[in-house]
């Protein structure tokens, strides 16, 4: 029912990515929709914790962008003071006076997305990837040259496994709600993601070591032209296991999309300075708006 809103996608965030929707939609915030009588798709976030960040999305409806005159009437009348994950895309599209006329507007810059090109992700040409080749070259060494790996993409048969070794990663991060919200809610999704990965129109990466899953990643299409890496884990005590990871999900996962989303940092320092190591080729900002 909610795919024909998404179809010709042309925000470039993340989040606007359905699969990505529904997988993260119960955690801190849980999502719900409804559809207007004018056939406008509205979705919004509630938390019991945190009930003063309640906030909607940007509203779609098929062949058009809701304007900013509309979207402050759709909020205002939802009783919805703040609008989230505005991508830098919509503000490109309208009047900055007007915007400004009906919304206070902040950056979330914990929400900026990094967005690569596939081909250099896939190739890890120049100087610039040199020290991700040198890893992807020590992990062959040490491990695919004695036939010790397989990779392939994850099937019904799979997803156990990967469950498991998600379980154990978490466990060596201590992914509890109680003290990473962040990791609580990522496993949370990605279980999700994993469990439905055909109903979710998702596809996913797994790559075994000595018959044992010690990777995966799984992602979904965003635009016509941009894919989103939704989640990747990996042994981080295998030395080049995460960059053959990124490398063969670009060439099997993002067949046709020129561009890979890579979502936000969370404003981590830690996975900030992973993702800018791979030279990212656009940062597609987020904004908040509030109403006025």
């Amino acid at each position: 029912m909610l795919k024909d809103y998404f179809q010709s996608m042309t925000f470039r965030l993340s989040v606007y990515s359905l699969s990505s929707l529904i997988a993260w939609r119960d955690c801190v915030f849980q999502a719900g929709y409804a559809i207007r009588e004018d056939g406008t798709l509205v979705i919004a976030y509630e938390s019991g914790s945190r009930p003063l960040d309640r906030h909607m999305l940007i509203p779609l409806s098929p062949g058009r962008t809701v304007p900013p005159a509309d979207l402050h009437r759709i909020a205002s009348t939802a009783g919805f003071e703040n609008v989230w994950f505005v991508p830098q895309d919509y503000l490109e599209m309208h009047d900055m006076d007007e915007i400004r006329e009906l919304f206070d507007v902040s950056e979330q810059p914990e929400y900026e997305d990094y967005v690569y090109r596939t081909e250099d992700l896939a190739s890890l040409k120049g100087n610039r990837y040199m020290r991700k080749r040198n890893l992807v070259k020590q992990f062959h060494r040490d491990y695919a040259a004695a036939g010790r790996v397989f990779i392939n993409e994850i099937g019904p048969e799979d997803i156990a496994e990967c469950l498991e070794f998600l379980d154990d990663w978490c466990r060596k991060r201590d992914c509890g709600i109680d003290t990473r919200e962040d990791l609580a809610c990522e496993r949370r999704a990605a279980i999700e993601a994993l469990k439905n990965l055909g109903p979710l129109e998702m596809k996913g990466l797994s790559i075994r070591v000595d018959g044992r899953v010690r990777a995966f990643a799984v992602a979904s299409r965003l635009t016509e032209d941009m894919g989103v890496l939704n989640f990747e884990k990996a042994d981080s005590g295998m030395r080049g296991l995460y960059q053959v990871l990124d490398m063969e999900s670009a060439r099997r996962l993002f067949a046709g999309c020129r561009y890979i989303n890579k979502e936000s940092d969370m404003g981590l320092e830690n996975l900030a300075g992973a993702k800018q190591s791979y030279h990212p080729v656009l940062r597609v900002k987020s904004y908040r708006f509030r109403v006025l």
